[in-house]
């Protein structure tokens, strides 16, 4: 049933012979390993899961509930940059592990309180949850908010507002940040 087809690229092509080799578009090198590894070590390294091994990450993303933390360290995993998570929950305090790491970038992210309580509601809906919570209480939002970039200021960690932001860009401020850091180390 392909033969036709198959001739007709062939001949397409400059008759280029055909490898018969599935997939050969996708070269499993070492980089798509390390990709992959990233990957891991993300999916490993998710909401604050192994904060034991934090130091062995690049990036570790911090801050609020709903914050694109995840889709962006997923992000950067496919870019090859083993990131980690941790979230910031209110009233308890940040795992030791991440306020002492001192060899991978801890960088914030933080979003306006509007945005946060917008995007909360709609994950909640999606949820089934009708009941109104702190968790999506304006005021309570704003102190969570203001508590996280006072956390970020104390720990000279930087910070990025990803009200607005896709995650490819927050992806994209977080790699320029990594740049920065590199070239002030050399």
């Amino acid at each position: 049933m392909l033969d036709g087809p198959i001739a007709t690229l062939r001949r397409f092509f400059g008759n280029v012979a055909e490898t018969h080799k599935p997939g050969g578009q996708h070269e499993v090198d070492q980089r798509y390993l390390h990709r992959i590894e990233a990957l891991n070590f993300a999916i490993a390294h998710d909401d604050g899961q192994s904060v034991a091994m934090l130091r062995d990450a690049e990036v570790v993303l911090v801050g609020a509930s709903r914050t694109s933390k995840t889709p962006t360290c997923v992000y950067l995993a496919i870019r090859g940059v083993r990131a980690a998570n941790v979230p910031l929950v209110p009233n308890i305090p940040p795992p030791s592990e991440l306020l002492n790491a001192t060899g991978p970038l801890v960088v914030g992210l933080w979003a306006s309180p509007d945005r946060l309580v917008q995007i909360r509601r709609n994950r909640l809906t999606v949820l089934g949850e009708v009941r109104d919570t702190s968790y999506v209480d304006l005021e309570t939002v704003r102190a969570e908010v203001a508590a996280t970039r006072k956390l970020f200021d104390q720990q000279n960690w930087p910070a990025i507002d990803v009200s607005r932001r896709s995650v490819e860009e927050t992806a994209a401020a977080v790699i320029n940040l990594m740049i920065e850091r590199q070239d002030a180390a050399q």
